[in-house]
């Protein structure tokens, strides 16, 4: 088993010892992760795609129980964070005899198009478990909700929904955009029309890189207008983004600030997408030197006890600076998920 297959493999146990955000229990083959919210649903996502990668059914088997529990009883309220978990049930879904999966999968895509609240220019309203946040725009709704409406989509025939899905990344990222560089503000508000802080937030621009190429890979744009737009911010992006990583491999937590804290799982994420980009033909080759650098920082920072060091915690909206500096450090799901996927495209690549 070489270093990067070993990890992984520590990745996984690392994740079903997670009880709660930095509670961590005994080793086990369940996910004991308690909340169903935006955490696990990134680390379920990496989980069931890691175990299709590794054809691994007993691995998918303890997610698909993980599910039946939840839905056994009962789900929370339905917000933006909350439809994170959905997108890796939608996987899950769309290659399982299991109807009453994908007709929970239809029911609240069919929420999120008709009844979230919406922002100026129709845009997703980042509603939490918190309550509303009105005219706010955040980079985390591509991954935590417009991925599993645009994989619903395809996955239920559903035209509409996934040009609903494409409809938001031009909203999000037309409204996030910091025009100067490439990179991607943490949020925008529609009541005042500004960006908080201005943060170059690196976790929320992991979002955006995975994101982008991720829509190709669940629901390939057929406008080659759109595919061409995407393609190119993405490229905007990644450039912009291999400025401002560290020698070390890593990335600050505010990308404009190396001094700022380093980041994992802003790191993995960031390294992922642009292997994802690369695979999908929408990045050069010549752009993976950012995630070898990473890779080898993601390596060092995975414990004994598979958990990934230098995972900031859940980072709401920040009006200075500051505050995303001072963000403590937890042991994460979300960390877990963005490692695994990272380290399952760099083997890939590297076999390829």
């Amino acid at each position: 088993m070489d270093e990067i297959d070993a990890a992984l493999v520590r990745l996984a146990a690392g994740f079903c010892r997670l009880k709660g955000i930095h509670a961590v229990a005994g080793a086990g083959d369940e996910i004991l992760f308690e909340e169903w919210d935006w955490e696990v649903g990134v680390g379920l996502y990496g989980a069931v795609r890691d175990a299709q990668d590794r054809q691994d059914t007993a691995a998918l088997a303890a997610v698909a129980r993980w599910y039946d529990r939840q839905i056994g009883r009962g789900l929370p309220a339905r917000q933006i964070n909350s439809t994170a978990p959905m997108l890796a049930l939608a996987c899950l879904a769309e290659h399982a005899d299991r109807p009453d999966w994908t007709a929970l999968c239809g029911d609240w895509a069919h929420w999120l198009v008709t009844e979230l609240p919406r922002t100026g220019e129709d845009g997703f309203e980042h509603v939490v478990k918190e309550g509303r946040r009105p005219g706010q725009l955040w980079d985390d709704t591509l991954f935590m909700a417009v991925l599993f409406l645009a994989q619903t989509g395809r996955m239920t025939g559903r035209a509409d929904w996934v040009s609903e899905a494409q409809y938001q990344y031009l909203v999000h990222l037309r409204h996030l955009a910091d025009t100067a560089t490439g990179l991607f503000f943490h949020g925008w508000c529609f009541e005042g029309r500004h960006n908080y802080a201005r943060a170059l937030w690196a976790r929320g621009n992991a979002w955006v890189t995975i994101a982008i190429p991720e829509l190709f890979l669940l629901a390939p744009p057929a406008d080659p207008a759109l595919s061409r737009h995407l393609a190119e911010v993405l490229r905007s992006q990644v450039t912009a983004l291999a400025g401002c990583q560290r020698a070390d491999g890593m990335f600050p937590t505010l990308l404009d600030d190396p001094d700022a804290p380093v980041e994992a799982s802003a790191t993995a994420g960031i390294g992922y997408g642009v292997l994802c980009g690369i695979r999908t033909g929408l990045l050069a080759p010549d752009h993976a030197t950012i995630a070898e650098r990473a890779c080898d920082a993601i390596l060092q920072r995975i414990g004994v006890d598979g958990i990934l060091a230098d995972v900031s915690d859940g980072t709401p909206m920040g009006d200075t600076l500051a505050f995303y500096r001072q963000i403590g450090n937890v042991a994460a799901p979300y960390g877990q998920a963005l490692a695994s996927l990272f380290l399952m495209e760099m083997r890939r690549f590297r076999h390829d």
